[in-house]
């Protein structure tokens, strides 16, 4: 009996203190976790976050914003062989609507849509426009990395008005 109460006591401190290290999600890894960070410096942003290639291995996305040129360009790390897969590239200025050479001033960051797919979001300050854009596999099937608009919206409105939104793709 005394052997069985220490076989318990054990048994029930292991499960405290995994529950103390993170609890059972934490623990189990059922919970999707978001890995991402930001940083800049003088005119470029890089952000990071997980990109859906290959359903079996995860990978990381690189988005990295050039205010000089007003471009955005996305690439994926390949992990198993540790190399960069290409580079796929937006035009902000025209996404955007902006007149040329206007002084832009864009906020970026990235966020979880799923378990192994995060959005970049994005959004120029002096006209209100936001963007949500995912990175994946080319849709024409060939090699390398495409960037896709998911949607595009206004946050700055008139009195009485309702956000304008434009669907992907237009």
């Amino acid at each position: 009996m005394l052997r069985f109460n220490k076989s318990l006591a054990f048994g029930l401190g292991i499960l405290a203190g995994a529950i103390g290290l993170g609890g059972y999600s934490h623990f189990w890894g059922n919970q999707a976790r978001a890995w991402a960070s930001n940083d800049r410096h003088d005119d470029y942003v890089m952000c990071t976050g997980q990109v859906l290639v290959n359903t079996k291995v995860p990978s990381d996305g690189v988005w990295l914003l050039d205010y000089r040129s007003g471009r955005l360009l996305g690439t994926v790390i390949d992990h198993s062989s540790g190399t960069i897969r290409g580079w796929a590239e937006v035009d902000l200025v025209q996404e955007f609507g902006l007149p040329p050479r206007q002084d832009a001033r864009f906020l970026m960051t990235t966020g979880q849509i799923s378990q192994s797919q995060s959005a970049l979001y994005i959004t120029e300050i002096n006209s209100g426009k936001f963007g949500v854009y995912t990175m994946g596999v080319r849709p024409d099937k060939q090699s390398g990395i495409s960037i896709r608009r998911q949607n595009m919206s206004n946050f700055r409105t008139e009195a009485g008005q309702q956000p304008k939104v434009v669907p992907a793709g237009s």
